[in-house]
């Protein structure tokens, strides 16, 4: 994953893994923490397998890994948890997620406080990941948003001072057709240019599903050694997709028990059972952002919509007019909002090993479908109080 082979994020993430493995073989130093900055999820994902891989033996998993939200954790906490030599375990690894409320309103003094107090001697058999992906590093670095902008400049001025900042920048069509073409060529599969083609623009340049139905190509050709633009159109996930939007479809129009059924569908047509639900969770959450930009930048046609949405995170084209009818459903950004919050939260739950991961999808989908419910105004709530 070179700079001169691969865009701005292979290349970040290349050079981290290396470091990574470098300071695992003893070879190299590590730093005190990184900051994985950018919401991709896919770069994401294979900078935590390199760690795992890397400083979490499977036997001691459960005495060496931690994984906080900051949401339900104060940073004091984490650091902590840092501080403590464990009695099982010779190395930590500390993921830290929901960066976002280290700079949320309030000058956070304190927390910061204690951060560079930390990062001034941190404890050697530790290390700490932070995960930010609240904000969204473009292809391009050059065209970031400018509340993004604003937003990684915090991040350096902060714990980019003490911790290596990954930038995990979008990965572009042109660098997913690569990525397609050589993991194929890895597997001793020739990946045709019209059908690397095919497959990034099906699945609008999302390397999560392009990642998936390419392991599902090369096992449908198995043996043939080469994927043609045939077996792309045959193989690849349309069918599914329309499944995924007659679900948002569903939930959009308040139907609870349509959108269960195909829920259900949906599981049950999947090869990876259980493990299925962090795919959908994945989808509905990009889905449910694709209508909130819908809905802010007032997209009626799906002309408009093209410019309205960003390379990387573009809908197939087929889906462009449900999810603007879709997104017009919403009366406001408050009930998309509501909507991805319950959504992270599913997210969390799935994440940390539940009983019946189905079932925590199942419940997800049954209030996104629901009306919320009202919520009383405190004198109102005081009020009731005093009567009963």
């Amino acid at each position: 994953m070179s700079a001169g082979r691969w865009g701005a994020g292979f290349s970040a993430v290349g050079r981290f893994v290396s470091e990574i493995e470098s300071a695992s073989a003893g070879q190299g130093s590590l730093k005190p923490g990184y900051v994985l900055a950018g919401d991709e999820i896919f770069l994401l994902d294979r900078c935590r397998e390199a760690v795992l891989k890397a400083f979490v033996p499977a036997d001691l998993r459960d005495f060496c890994l931690s994984d906080f939200d900051l949401s339900s954790t104060p940073i004091f906490d984490v650091l902590d948890r840092a501080q403590t030599p464990s009695l099982m375990a010779p190395f930590q690894v500390i993921f830290i997620r929901n960066v976002r409320q280290l700079y949320t309103r309030g000058a956070k003094k304190d927390e910061f406080g204690a951060l560079a107090r930390y990062f001034h001697s941190p404890n050697p058999q530790a290390l700490l990941i932070f995960v930010a992906d609240f904000l969204r590093i473009p292809t391009d670095t050059r065209r970031m948003e400018l509340e993004d902008k604003g937003r990684f400049e915090r991040l350096q001025e902060t714990l980019g001072e003490h911790c290596g900042l990954v930038e995990l920048a979008r990965v572009g069509d042109e660098d997913a057709m690569r990525w397609a073409a050589a993991t194929a060529q890895a597997a001793e599969t020739r990946l045709d240019p019209d059908a690397a083609r095919e497959l990034v623009d099906a699945l609008g340049s999302d390397m999560m599903l392009i990642a998936s139905e390419l392991e599902k190509l090369l096992l449908y050709t198995s043996g043939r050694g080469r994927i043609t633009l045939g077996d792309v159109e045959t193989m690849v996930l349309a069918a599914k997709q329309r499944s995924l939007y007659e679900l948002t479809d569903a939930i959009s129009s308040r139907n609870a028990a349509k959108a269960l059924a195909l829920l259900n569908g949906l599981l049950n047509s999947s090869d990876a059972g259980e493990d299925a639900a962090i795919g959908q969770l994945y989808m509905l959450a990009r889905t449910f952002r694709q209508m909130l930009v819908i809905l802010e930048k007032n997209v009626r046609d799906s002309r408009a919509i093209w410019q309205a949405l960003w390379q990387g995170f573009r809908m197939p084209p087929f889906a462009a007019d449900d999810l603007i009818r879709q997104a017009r459903r919403y009366k406001s950004r408050r009930e998309l909002t509501r909507a991805l919050r319950l959504i992270a939260r599913a997210d969390l739950e799935l994440r940390s090993s539940p009983p019946d991961k189905r079932l925590v999808l199942e419940r997800l989908v049954y209030d996104l479908a629901s009306e919320p419910k009202p919520t009383l105004p405190a004198w109102a709530s005081t009020q009731l109080s005093f009567e009963s």
